[in-house]
Parts: structure tokens; C-alpha cells; sequence
């Protein structure tokens, strides 16, 4: 039937006869069995007496169909499998892999239409995550997530630091400028004092601060040598999820989305201060005494019960010393820029490189093996920390830029913005040593 319906469009197109429709073919075949003719159903209808016979001898109407042509792909159905699943579907890889393996070039697309039927079986592996309960004490998730709040009348993005405790689903959340390693471990540091106790592990992504490299296929996981030295201090095994499996620690994912969906959502804060405070007092009357959805309790009530009492003690232990340092150069303003924040330094080190050190909360500059200036870490982003004395005996006046300042001295003219600019941009372009012998000394 298929090879006469081949030949009779073929013919068709030859004779230049259009391909009737099938009511057309069906008219033919009911007015045959009244007992027409073929000459009278050819004038009934309005075509050719060839084309009633050629209907009438197939027994009706046939659509047309295109001939099934090989696929270069057709013996690879279980190798194509693996490789999408291996790869999660990544189809371009899969096609590469294809030219390298099989020595077999086709294009993306098609590579994508032999993949299709796999994504359903992707997304089913995706979905199946063995829920687990750990017991008491034992593990604590943390992650990081990030949120735009308006902060004094400005949007700022506010990255939210949240720990979980897995059992009794006791949480805690953390506001910071940054998501650098010292922001992790002073978010977890946080989070024991804010537990009264250590977890016996800590699970974590796979953060570049925290994990240098992590092997899909072995899961071999190598952990920073700083974050090393923090678990020793604090006596926990740091743990990472499976890479691009962040269900593995969805009791802490859900986490994040419960702070920026409940805590922050449709609020502004005037102060970075006012947002910290907000986010304690969410924590202590809404968070912990709400009833979970899992657990069923609240959990502080789950915590208090059974989770306190199998955390290892604090005993008193310090936190983890953290030093961090970096080198920056000496702006007009006479000050230095460090995540976002601005700290003076003595106005003669324009132009110079100076060594910062962050320990704890307090930042010190440093040069030439002398500290020159001090400050406490700001909180928050885009703020300036300026010691008036920084710019005393600048070209014969005081004077310090607009802004915040940490250590107030008693209040001095500000100069034009002329002179201002002409002293920082002309006369300060000279050696240290000539305004030293102007100043009467050093700094």
C-alpha cells in the first residue's frame, strides 16, 4: 500500500494532478457502492476519471509518508545513556565525546533529539534524595545566601550566613559584607556561641574558601588548610555535600529560603546595625519557637530536650585567631580601601603601599615595619573610618575628608574644595622627606 501511494503521488506530480482529500476519496468510494461509474463520479465530483479508478483499485485514501532513512546514531542508544546521565545532560559533551570516542561528527541538535527521551530518567535522579535523621549533636549544614536589602535608603546585597543543627532544625543566620573565608569561619564561630556547643561535623558546599578541589568521580574531597586548622581548634570533621547536589544539605538550603522569605522579605533597615539586631530578634521569636513542618515541634523546644545535651562544651575556648593581610596603595584621601571600606592613614603616605592587617575586629596599616594608623573593622559596606590626626599640619591646616569617622577629633575648618585638591594632587607628589622637614618631623 505504501510503495502504490509512493508511485501514485509520483504520478500525480508528473500529471500535474493535485492529491485529492480524504472526504473526496471517501465520496468516491460511498457513491461506487450505490453503483456509479467511474465517468459519473469523476463529473459528481470534479476530477479526473484516472484518479476515481487509481482510489477505487487502492480502497481508499492512503497519507503520505516519508521514507524511514538510517540515523548515524541508531546503534548508540545505550552508550548516548550513559553519557547524557554521566554528564547530566550536557549534550554538547556528549558530542564531543561522540567525534573522540567513536570518531563520529554530528551536530548539536541532533545529538540533542537522540538525548531527549533521558531527561525525564535526568530529572527523576535529581528529584530522589534519601531523606535521612541524624542523631543529636551530630551534624550541623551551613551555606551562604544572598539578598538585596535596602539599608539607609539604599539597596545593598546583604550576604546571609545560615546554620542548621540537623536534628532539632535550630538554626541561626549572620549578616556580612563578603563571603571570603573569614566570613565563614566567623559565621560558624558564631553559631556554636549562639548553640552554647560544638556538632561533632559540619557540612558544607563545595565554597572555594573552604575546598580546594573536590573529584566528581572518586569524591575525593581536599579541604583548605586553613579550614583544617579551624576544625582542630573547634573539635568537628568538616564534611562536603556531593557537587552539584545541593539537596544533600536541604535542611540548611531550606534555610536560607526561610530567612529571605520570612525574615527580610519587603523590610528596610536604617543602619546595618538595625539589620543585624532585626535578624537576632527573628531568630529568638520566630524562627526557634515556630512549629516545624517536619519535626512537628518547635525547635528550640527539640533542642533544649535532646540535641544541648549531646553537643560537645565550649569550655571556654577562644575563638580561632584570624589574620588576614593584604597590600594597598595610599589614595588622595589619604586613606585605604578594604572591602568596600575606606581607612585614613597619615596624609604624607599619599602615593605609598602600605601592609593591612585584619585580625578579629581591628584593622592596622602598616609602613616601613612601623603601624601608622589603626582602626575597628566596619560592618556593612561603603563606610569610612577617619582618624582626624591623620591629616594634622597638612600644608599648614587640619583637615580630613567628609565621612564617618571612628576616632572624632575636635572639630576643624575644612578647607575649599580647590585647595583641598591642589594640596592632594600637587604638592603631596613630593618625597615624604621634604614634608617631614616641613612638619617638624616624622610621622
Amino acid at each position: 500500500m505504501k510503495r502504490a501511494r509512493e508511485q501514485h503521488r509520483t504520478l500525480c506530480i508528473s500529471e500535474g494532478e493535485r492529491m485529492q482529500e480524504p472526504e473526496t476519496v471517501q465520496q468516491m468510494l460511498a457513491l461506487h457502492e450505490l453503483g456509479w461509474g467511474t465517468r459519473r463520479i469523476a463529473k459528481e465530483l470534479g476530477v479526473a476519471r484516472n484518479t476515481v479508478k487509481r482510489y477505487l483499485e487502492a480502497g481508499g485514501y492512503a497519507p503520505y509518508a516519508s521514507p524511514q532513512r538510517p540515523r548515524k546514531l541508531d546503534d548508540l542508544e545505550g552508550w548516548l545513556q550513559e553519557r547524557f546521565l554521566q554528564h547530566r545532560g550536557n549534550c554538547d559533551v556528549v558530542r564531543q565525546e561522540l567525534i573522540r570516542v567513536h570518531d563520529l561528527s554530528v551536530s548539536l541538535r541532533t545529538v540533542e533529539r537522540a538525548c531527549s527521551p533521558y531527561r525525564a530518567e535526568l530529572t527523576a535522579r535529581a528529584r530522589a534524595t534519601l531523606r535521612f535523621e541524624t542523631p543529636p549533636g551530630k551534624q550541623m549544614q551551613i551555606d551562604f545566601g544572598v539578598a538585596s536589602v535596602e539599608i539607609g535608603g539604599q539597596k545593598t546585597p546583604v550576604h546571609l550566613f545560615v546554620a542548621t543543627l540537623v536534628y532539632s532544625r535550630l538554626g541561626y543566620v549572620a549578616a556580612f559584607s563578603h563571603e571570603r573565608q573569614s566570613a565563614w569561619f566567623a559565621g560558624m564561630e558564631g553559631a556554636f556561641a549562639h548553640f552554647g556547643g560544638i556538632p561533632r561535623e559540619v557540612l558544607m558546599d563545595n565554597a572555594r574558601p573552604l575546598v580546594d578541589r573536590h573529584d566528581v568521580q572518586t569524591r575525593e574531597v581536599v579541604f583548605n588548610a586553613r579550614l583544617h586548622a579551624f576544625a582542630r581548634h573547634w573539635g568537628f570533621t568538616p564534611k562536603a555535600c556531593a557537587p552539584y547536589r545541593p539537596r544533600t544539605k536541604g535542611k540548611v538550603e531550606n534555610g536560607v529560603g526561610y530567612v529571605k522569605n520570612n525574615a527580610l522579605a519587603g523590610r528596610s533597615f536604617a543602619s546595618w546595625q538595625a539589620l543585624e539586631a532585626h535578624l537576632a530578634q527573628w531568630q529568638r521569636e520566630v524562627a526557634d519557637v515556630r512549629s516545624h513542618g517536619t519535626t512537628g515541634e518547635s525547635p528550640r523546644d527539640r533542642f533544649e530536650r535532646e540535641e544541648r545535651p549531646a553537643l560537645a562544651p565550649l569550655n571556654g575556648r577562644p575563638p580561632y585567631a584570624q589574620v588576614r593581610q593584604v597590600r594597598r596603595s595610599v589614595s588622595t584621601e589619604a586613606c585605604v580601601e578594604v572591602d568596600t571600606h575606606r581607612y585614613s592613614v597619615p596624609w604624607r603616605l599619599i602615593g605609598e603601599v602600605v601592609s593591612v592587617r585584619i585580625e578579629g575586629a581591628q584593622l592596622s596599616i602598616h609602613y616601613a615595619g612601623q603601624e601608622v594608623a589603626r582602626h575597628a573593622v566596619l560592618e556593612g559596606t561603603r563606610r569610612r573610618a577617619i582618624d582626624p590626626a591623620h591629616f594634622d599640619g597638612l600644608v599648614g591646616r587640619a583637615f580630613a575628608p567628609r565621612g564617618e569617622t571612628t576616632n572624632p577629633g575636635p572639630a576643624q575648618p575644612e578647607p575649599s574644595t580647590a585647595a583641598a585638591q591642589t594640596a592632594l594632587s600637587g604638592e603631596l607628589a613630593r618625597p615624604l622627606t621634604e614634608y617631614e622637614a616641613v612638619t617638624g618631623g616624622a610621622f
